[in-house]
């Protein structure tokens, strides 16, 4: 019997040794439930792991509306460069990419045509003068009657028609943006310049070189890109919520963690009848933003339509075990308790509490590292 009790306070005694060491070993696994929701925790263990702990915080939760779409010029800024004549395009350079400034050569046009219409040009130039002037003697000479008023309305006639077309000639050279003031015999071309309506960048070239232009051809597109705006769609139930004025959270497909910020400029009230969505056109609220992106570019948004502030956790402090909710209070230095926790939405990180009247406002949550503790 002695030794057998001997060989029980050994056992206890290796026992005791053994998970000592197992103590020093690792002491997360030292923790233990005293009860079935109460933790105790080291000092050491809170530390090493980087445990937090907070109150209650008062956070803003927003009302969103989902929408998306995508970046576009505005309209004043995109511009389908055609030609008002048809033409040989004799000359072009540009590649796709390339930056132009407003009234830039783009390309050039070549047909015999063009000088035939310098000549009309330059002809009744010629003869508008001196219609002009026998126009005015005329009238003179009606005045002291010395002229029939026959003769005076067939001159008055011949240099109307003659200023008419002399205009209508000189407007057509505008168009072929060629100079009809320095316009002269020796500076007649078959050659005209086509220039950029606007400044931005050639994104598209449907001429090259040798090809035969008519006026309703695309020869190629312009985008200025410095002014960006946001083209997106929401659903038609979703129109009662949305004003304008509202604050966009703006997110690139696929890459959640970069905002960027925009405002709703415009809502158009025709509904889409064949997806029942309604356009939004939002800005950029920083300009500096709008180098970043290029038309086309695909995004995600959140359209803010109100605003509350409610009691909050960080939402890494509430555990879900089981379609139920629990985070650890704070008891005294070393001891925690599992306590349920009702939740509503959820914004930026933070976890509304519904039943947050049942914590003082002095009660500490572990608001970093309680999921290791209390899910299993």
């Amino acid at each position: 019997i002695q030794r057998l009790g001997f060989l029980v306070v050994f056992a206890i005694i290796f026992m005791s040794c053994n998970s000592k060491n197992k103590q020093d070993t690792s002491e997360v696994d030292e923790i233990e439930l005293t009860e079935s929701d109460v933790i105790t925790i080291t000092k050491s263990q809170f530390e090493s792991s980087n445990m937090e702990l907070g109150n209650l915080v008062k956070h803003e939760f927003n009302a969103t509306v989902k929408a998306n779409g995508m970046f576009d010029a505005l309209p004043e800024n995109k511009a389908t460069v055609s030609t008002y004549f048809v033409g040989y395009v004799k000359n072009i350079t540009l590649l796709p990419g390339d930056k132009v400034k407003k009234g830039q050569v783009l390309f050039t046009l070549e047909n015999p045509e063009y000088i035939n219409v310098q000549q009309k040009f330059l002809e009744s130039k010629s003869r508008l003068d001196y219609l002009k002037a026998d126009y005015e003697r005329q009238k003179t000479l009606l005045v002291d009657h010395v002229t029939s008023k026959k003769n005076f309305l067939k001159a008055e006639s011949e240099y109307r028609v003659t200023s008419t077309q002399y205009q209508s000639l000189q407007k057509e050279l505008s168009l072929m943006n060629i100079n009809h003031g320095k316009l002269s015999g020796e500076s007649i071309t078959s050659t005209i310049n086509v220039l950029s309506p606007i400044s931005g960048t050639v994104t598209s070239i449907n001429a090259s070189k040798g090809v035969f232009l008519n006026p309703s051809d695309i020869a190629l597109t312009v985008i200025n890109t410095e002014q960006l705006h946001l083209e997106l769609k929401i659903f038609e139930k979703d129109l009662p919520l949305v004003k304008e004025g509202q604050q966009i959270n703006i997110y690139l497909q696929n890459n959640s963690n970069k905002v960027y910020k925009g405002v709703v400029h415009l809502i158009n009230r025709s509904i889409n009848a064949e997806n029942r969505t309604i356009d939004i056109h939002a800005d950029l609220v920083n300009e500096e933003d709008t180098k970043l992106f290029a038309p086309g570019m695909y995004v995600e948004t959140e359209i803010l339509t109100s605003s509350n502030s409610y009691d909050a956790l960080p939402s890494e402090a509430i555990i879900n075990i089981e379609a139920s909710y629990f985070a650890l209070v704070r008891i005294d230095e070393n001891t925690y308790k599992k306590v349920p926790i009702e939740i509503g939405t959820t914004s930026n990180g933070f976890t509304q509490i519904l039943n947050a009247d049942d914590f003082s406002p002095d009660t500490l949550f572990m608001t970093k590292g309680a999921f290791n503790l209390i899910s299993e």
